[in-house]
């Protein structure tokens, strides 16, 4: 008697290129990134502008959003 072919579809080995998954620690860099840009707006904010770095004065906010944005800039990335 005669085998015939599983009728289950054959799927292809993901490759490093775009259907790859993320390692491991993509998602708690990404969501870090995120949390800790948004702890430094709040730490500035409640210091009433003597914290994280009182030097920078208002640069403060822009580092705490380019922090959490490097985050959100990583979720286009997230499989």
């Amino acid at each position: 008697m005669a085998r015939t072919k599983s009728s289950k579809p054959e799927r292809a080995e993901p490759t490093a290129g775009e259907d790859a998954p993320n390692p491991v620690w993509f998602k708690p860099v990404m969501f870090g990134f995120m949390l800790l840009g948004l702890a430094w707006i709040i730490v500035f904010y409640v210091s009433q502008g003597t914290l994280p770095i009182g030097d920078l004065g208002s640069w403060n906010i822009l580092i705490g959003f380019g922090i959490a944005f490097v985050g959100f800039l990583m979720t286009t990335r997230w499989r």
